[in-house]
This record gives structure tokens, C-alpha cells and sequence, in this order.
């Protein structure tokens, strides 16, 4: 029996520790720690509840935007606000542009990698790697001379000795199948895909005036329409917009989408490896036909809660929860139905419970009671992560592109159904073939190709709307504190890049009373609860083949398909500027 540790895992966005028992190559147990606290729920209490997206947006500058709209919806949420048709057009191309980037990003820079050996792409032959561009897709960077380029320049990186963010893969490792063409055309994919990234961060500033981090308000945005300026959002600028959506288009459509299936057809042991719990949920994200209030639900009573997603309306991503893998029977998605333990996280309950509590009665409050730096191993029967675990009607959930995109499938949205369907076929699999460390992937890259063609319905019907002389972006009719009842509380959901995302607020004479965020990586990095039931990283890892434990690549191509972001789940400050000292395997 091995004692594997990884410890920092790296390409993710934050500081996540992983231990596993490997026996006769196998992992028969793994433990996912994150190694960080986050306070930011502490430092809201008592603020403007105005104010807090701009707060919030700040716990991760990866996928800033999804934190903004949670919060300015469970503010908006709590007081009954409704927002303009325009505002919400807004906020779905932010917020789509958003996933877009992350998606391809992560792909490219934080997971390809797991598959893609860079040092073999020394080998290729150029001429072939054009064949095999050609033989893909249309993309005009094809040509033997540029491949040929991109190989000297890669040559040159490596001889120089200084490999920088490549320095410590595990290149050679015989789990990495891919040809040297194959090698060849991701890397110079990961280097236009640097590029491309750019285009995909001007389409969202020039909406939210900056990325990362842009403007959004409660009761709308922040966005000045006014044809007759060039200090706001004219003709000029929507053209542009047009332009970098284009851009963006062809991108994720001749090279993403195609790299990937690419990729995957020389792993399909992969397509049966990594799926874990089986149990999957999805908040839905997305409104197609305009902004909706419950106002027969809304009360100033600290004591109503209530549901925005069941009264959202349409959502190109719908919401909802399956069961062992049942994609034919997709359950209601249910907000009450969310609880959180502390039994194995770093934090106790004022009243001393370990019962599971509701992000409406939930606290953080911060106990570190693990083993000091540096040390061998967590103390894995005991308290060992930073990270809560979130449940969901008592049980543990995977959520995610490969939750949204099995909640998508089996109520039949069309879309997503068609390219699952096709890209299975292309593949050689089944539907079954979903449920792994793969299929995680191939799903991300899925609903990419789904929202980059949604994403022109909003923009033309936003250009529309400009047309007809619509200019509105918010309602500011409840904007100021003296028209909110007393007490008043919300929540705000944001089916994240990583997963579902929520936020809960109470507010109590126009302040922040109570703020709590439940967020994906909470969700599936979580411990186990006093029932044994453990989180989805650590479930995903059981039976992961590990071929050499002093480079687990195996374990990080299944951690690496959730997209890890620590960051969201928590934070760290060290009052003391003490180096913590790593322990185990730096990958």
C-alpha cells in the first residue's frame, strides 16, 4: 500500500492537496483537501448589500463575473426587483463570453497538458501535422511552414533549458498516447489560444467596461447606450462586438470542439474512468424570456425563503437533479433541499452542532484543529479540509458542465442533445461513455458549441432593442434603502463554468446581516458528512489506475476535468508570513 500526496495541485486556480492509497497500481481511497480559508462571508456583514457584488466578484479573477450576478440576483431577489429586458440580454452575453473564455482556457492551458506530451511534439513531422489539421477542420493556421515555426520555436524553449510553466510535467510518462503530430498541433493550439483569449476579454469589457472584474449593478448594469457618443455603447462598439464574436465562433468551432474529440479518440479507456457519485445537479442559468419576480412569495420576513429559480422562466441550461446516473428521469431542482456540514471542514457551529444547516442559517466560523507545517499526511479521519460539504436532499452531487449537460439531455433541450449525440457517434460510445473523466471534458466542450451559437439570439436582440430606441439597463426604482421592508432576504443562483453557484443574503435595516456562498468546488470537493457519504473529487479517484506514483498523472487528469477552483471555495491569510512548506509530489 502507497501513500500518494499531491500537494500543491497545480494548473487550478487556488491550493488544493490530494492523498490517495494506491494498492496493486489501483487508488483505493483519496482524501481532497483545500488548504485555504475564505472569509470573504465575514467581511460583508454589516456593508451595503448594494455593494457586495463588487466585493464578491473578487474571491477568484477566473470567473469574476458569475460571483457579480449571484450577488446583485440575491440582492435583487430579496427586495422583489425587476430587471430591464436589456439588462438581462447583458448579462447573458457577459456571462456567456465568460464561460466561453474559461472553457477553451482551461482546455488549452490548465488540462490539455494532461494528455498532450509537449517534449514529444519535438518529434512531428510538420507536414503531417498540416494532414491532420486539414483532415479536422478548416482552420486557416494549417500550413506545414507555420507548424514548422511553431516546432523551432518550441525546440528553441527547450533547449534553452528554462521550460518555465512547463518545467515539472511528466513528459515521457507512458500514459500519454497521442503521436507527435497530434503533440505538435495542441501546442501550437495552446499558443493561438493565448492569443484568442484577448478578443474574448475586449467583447466583455467593452459591456462591463473592464475584464476581468466588470461593472454590474443592483436592478441592472452599469452600461451607457447612447448611438450619439463615443463615450458609450454606439453603432461602432456593436459592431465590433459583432466582430469578436465571429472571431470567438470560429475558434471554438474549428479548433476547440475538434481538438478535443481528437484528443479522445486515442484515450477511450478514459470514457470509462473518473465518474464518481453518479448523482448530478444543475441550478439552470440563463433566462431566454425575460426577467421574472415571484411577488406572491416575496415578504420583508427574515423567515420566507425563497425559490428564484423555479420562477425564473425558459433557461438555455435548465435546472435540475439526477439520481444513479438516471439521465431519463431529471428531478425538480429545489433550493430548500440544500445543506452544508462541518463535520471533517476546519470550521464549528456557534450551537455546537454538527447537523447540516441551510445557507440561510449557515456560519463560517474558522477552527483549524489539523496537523501543523509541515507534515506527512492529513489527519483523514478527523477534521482535514477548509472546504464544507454541501448536500442536497441528504446526499452528495456532482455539479458542472457534465451535470448541466446531462440535466440538458434528458429533458431533450435540443442543442445539447444533438451534439452529445453526434459527438458520441463520432467517438464510438455510448451514452455511458458521459460519465467520466473524459466525458466531464467532452462536455465542457459541448455546451461551449451550444452557448457560442445561443450567444447571437441575445446580441441581435439586443442590437434590436437599441434599434427601436430602448435604451433602459436598469430599474432603479428600489434603489434606495428606505423603500426595502426591515428584514429581507434572497438568494441568487449562477450555474458557474464549474457548477452551480448560489449566494444567500440577509438584510436587516438596509445592511448586510448574513451573507453564505455555496460554490461548485465546495460542492465537489467536499469531505465526507457524518453519514460516510464523501464528496465527488474523492469518489471520482476510487479505482484510477496509477501506473507510476511518483508522477500520478492519472490523478490529475480526473482532478483536472472538474476544473478545480480553491480559490472560490476558500481563502487564506498567514498573519505570521510564514512559509508553509509542501510536502509530497509537485507536479
Amino acid at each position: 500500500m502507497t501513500r500518494l500526496v499531491i500537494d500543491p495541485v497545480t494548473r487550478i486556480e487556488g491550493h488544493l492537496r490530494i492523498e490517495a492509497e494506491v494498492d496493486s497500481g489501483l487508488v483505493k481511497k483519496a482524501w481532497a483537501s483545500g488548504t485555504m480559508f475564505r472569509g470573504l462571508e465575514l467581511i460583508l456583514k454589516g456593508r451595503d448589500p448594494r455593494d457586495a457584488w463588487y466585493f464578491v466578484q473578487r474571491i477568484c479573477s477566473v470567473c469574476t463575473a458569475v460571483h457579480a450576478i449571484a450577488s446583485v440576483r440575491a440582492v435583487e431577489n430579496a427586495l422583489g426587483i425587476t430587471i430591464p429586458e436589456n439588462a438581462q440580454l447583458i448579462r447573458n452575453l457577459i456571462e456567456a463570453m465568460q464561460y466561453i473564455h474559461d472553457h477553451v482556457m482551461h482546455f488549452y492551458h490548465l488540462h490539455a497538458l494532461d494528455w498532450v506530451d509537449v517534449t514529444s511534439a519535438l518529434n512531428a513531422d510538420p507536414k503531417k501535422t498540416s494532414q491532420l489539421q486539414e483532415s479536422i477542420s478548416d482552420w486557416p493556421r494549417s500550413n506545414p511552414r507555420y507548424f514548422q515555426d511553431v516546432k523551432d520555436r518550441l525546440e528553441t524553449f527547450v533547449d534553452s533549458g528554462q521550460l518555465g510553466i512547463f518545467a515539472n510535467g511528466y513528459w515521457g510518462h507512458p500514459a500519454y498516447k497521442l503521436p507527435p503530430e497530434a503533440d505538435l498541433l495542441a501546442v501550437a493550439h495552446y499558443i493561438n489560444a493565448l492569443d484568442w483569449q484577448k478578443s474574448v476579454s475586449r467583447f466583455i469589457a467593452i459591456l462591463g467596461g473592464r475584464h476581468p472584474c466588470p461593472n454590474f449593478l443592483v436592478g441592472g448594469m452599469a452600461t451607457a447606450i447612447n448611438p450619439d457618443s463615443d463615450q458609450a455603447l454606439n453603432a461602432s462598439r456593436l459592431i465590433l462586438m459583432k466582430e469578436l464574436l465571429q472571431e470567438a465562433q470560429d475558434f471554438v468551432e474549428k479548433v476547440y470542439f475538434p481538438d478535443v474529440l481528437a484528443i479522445a479518440s486515442f484515450y477511450p479507456e478514459w470514457t470509462k474512468l473518473g465518474e464518481g457519485l453518479g448523482n448530478f445537479l444543475a441550478c439552470g442559468d440563463f433566462q431566454l424570456d425575460g426577467p421574472k419576480v415571484d411577488d406572491s412569495r416575496r415578504v420583508g420576513s427574515s423567515t420566507t425563503r425563497r425559490d428564484p429559480v423555479d420562477k425564473a422562466g425558459n433557461m438555455f441550461f435548465p435546472s435540475g437533479v439526477i439520481w444513479n446516473r438516471k439521465i431519463e428521469e431529471v428531478k425538480k431542482f429545489n433550493q430548500e433541499q440544500i445543506t452544508e456540514y462541518v463535520s471533517r471542514s476546519w470550521y464549528t457551529y456557534s450551537d455546537g452542532s454538527t447537523d447540516a444547516k441551510h445557507p440561510f442559517d449557515g456560519e463560517t466560523n474558522p477552527k483549524y484543529t489539523g496537523p501543523k507545517p509541515p507534515y506527512d499526511f492529513l489527519t483523514v479521519d478527523e477534521k482535514y479540509s477548509w472546504i464544507k460539504s454541501p448536500r442536497y436532499d441528504g446526499k452528495p452531487v456532482e455539479v458542472g458542465p457534465l451535470a448541466r449537460v446531462l440535466v440538458a439531455y434528458g429533458m431533450g433541450q435540443k442543442q445539447i442533445t444533438d451534439l452529445v449525440d453526434k459527438s458520441i457517434r463520432q467517438l464510438g460510445v455510448g451514452k455511458e461513455a458521459l460519465f467520466s473523466t473524459l466525458g466531464r471534458t467532452l462536455a465542457r466542450a459541448i455546451e461551449t458549441v451550444a452557448l457560442m451559437d445561443e450567444i447571437w439570439g441575445w446580441y441581435n436582440k439586443f442590437v434590436v432593442n437599441i434599434g427601436a430606441g430602448d435604451y433602459t439597463t436598469a430599474n432603479t426604482e428600489k434603489w434606495e434603502p428606505s423603500t426595502w421592508p426591515a428584514e429581507a432576504q434572497g438568494v441568487g443562483f449562477v450555474d458557474a463554468p464549474r457548477g452551480a453557484l448560489g449566494h444567500w443574503i440577509k438584510i436587516k435595516n438596509g445592511k448586510i446581516d448574513h451573507y453564505q456562498m455555496v460554490v461548485p468546488t465546495t460542492w465537489n470537493a467536499s469531505p465526507p458528512d457524518p453519514s460516510g457519504q464523501i464528496g465527488a473529487y474523492e469518489a471520482s479517484l476510487v479505482g484510477t489506475p496509477v501506473v507510476d506514483a511518483d508522477k500520478p498523472i492519472e490523478v490529475l487528469r480526473t482532478i483536472h476535468s472538474f476544473d478545480p477552483c480553491i480559490a472560490c471555495a476558500v481563502h487564506v491569510h498567514d498573519a505570521g508570513k510564514k512559509k508553509i512548506k509542501s510536502a509530497g509530489i509537485m507536479p
